[in-house]
């Protein structure tokens, strides 16, 4: 009785790593990407409405340089939406003028506002 219950389980054991060896994993497949323009146009949008947000008055808009200038009570905005060349877009704010506490605290709050608007 023994030896026909190590013999089943054996054959158990076998089958399982017989059958484990007949998966195969499915083709990876990849998802079109959005294309640069239309991701750029969002992330000038979200960083246009982060400004707006933090009460950043716009003065200049350039796209073709990828930069938005404003201003903040005494504190100068400077806000680049800059595609780079692995496909991503990198957007950087820039707080000068005010008091050091005041231009954190605002570079900070786009920052945040800039990441909600984005879903993120």
């Amino acid at each position: 009785m023994t030896n026909f219950r190590t013999l089943v389980s054996g054959v158990a054991v076998a089958t399982i790593f017989l059958l484990q060896g007949c998966y195969t994993t499915p083709t990876p497949t990849t998802v079109p990407g959005r294309p640069m323009s239309e991701r750029f146009e969002q992330s000038w949008q979200a960083a246009r409405g982060a400004a707006a947000d933090a009460s950043v008055k716009i003065t200049s808009e350039d796209r073709a340089s990828g930069t938005l200038r404003g201003s903040h009570g005494s504190s100068s905005v400077s806000i680049t939406v800059v595609p780079q060349p692995d496909e991503s877009i990198q957007v950087g704010f820039s707080v000068t003028g005010g008091d050091s506490y005041t231009d954190a605290n605002l570079k900070d709050y786009m920052t945040r506002a800039y990441q909600r608007r984005m879903g993120r």
